[in-house]
């Protein structure tokens, strides 16, 4: 794995992969999202598809079922491993491999799309991996990206977890967010497709706050990784925080947190 992901992103790469594969039930939670952009690219039969940051392949499992031949990179090994475990248990033909968006281990204009969904959006360098997926993404082929907005739920859920984690390096790091908005996305991805979006909600049911925490504590490596680094008392502390943001949301029958996302469909020019 070491010289397929760039050294800068071991730790992330850790990070990420410590959910295993109680992080599809991360994806579980916004399955209808992932849907939407995997409509909005719609797929044909036999074309070669790329999923970058892949996660446990809940994207890829779609795009398969439209018989694409796809693709599943990702630079977290133990969510590759649960990827492939489901995608074998589902008989879907998809490859899985180490692969870190910055510097894609494929030759030029090798796939008809390439999609991400909520992954690539938390590279640590922006422009080098919008310049990887233009590269591998063949002239007329399309991309197809959903990413979450500064300010939607999603951003204030990570606001919650900030205070928690150490600070920044500086100059601090661009944040993910800002590829929920068209601007960023027509900065990274404009000159080399023609771009359209579209907005969407997806909501989160669980029961209460508490079941959130228990989710993403055990599969969503950046809570997990904070939480197991804190002593107890500030972990307790994160705990509460975070339980509470999502009692905010309470509903007649348990918690439902709208989650805003932008879809960007472009064409390879």
């Amino acid at each position: 794995m070491e010289n397929r992901v760039e050294a800068h992103n071991h730790r992330p790469a850790a990070v990420w992969s410590s959910g295993g594969d109680a992080y599809n039930e991360i994806s579980h939670q916004i399955a209808s999202a992932l849907d939407h952009c995997v409509r909005r690219i719609d797929p044909g039969p036999g074309e070669r598809i790329l999923d970058v940051a892949t996660g446990t392949g809940w994207t890829s499992r779609l795009l398969a079922r439209c018989h694409a031949k796809v693709t599943g990179a990702d630079i977290a090994s133990d969510l590759l491993a649960a990827a492939k475990g489901r995608a074998e248990a589902d008989g879907l033909q998809i490859t899985y491999e180490i692969g870190d968006a910055e510097k894609l281990p494929y030759p030029d204009a090798s796939f008809d799309a390439v999609v991400s969904t909520f992954g690539v959006m938390f590279v640590s360098r922006p422009e080098a991996a919008s310049a990887e997926l233009a590269r591998v993404c063949r002239k007329g082929g399309r991309i197809g990206l959903a990413t979450w907005p500064p300010e939607g739920s999603v951003f204030k859920m990570f606001s919650v977890m900030r205070p928690y984690m150490p600070a920044p390096p500086s100059p601090a790091p661009p944040s993910p967010f800002a590829w929920g908005t068209r601007s960023r996305l027509a900065d990274l991805f404009g000159r080399d497709f023609e771009l359209k979006f579209e907005d969407g909600i997806t909501t989160y049911y669980d029961r209460d706050g508490e079941a959130a925490w228990n989710a993403f504590a055990a599969g969503y490596g950046p809570t997990k990784m904070l939480a197991a680094n804190l002593d107890k008392a500030r972990r307790s502390q994160l705990q509460r925080d975070f339980v509470a943001f999502h009692d905010g949301y309470k509903a007649p029958l348990g918690i439902a947190v709208p989650r805003e996302y932008l879809i960007a469909i472009g064409k390879r020019r």
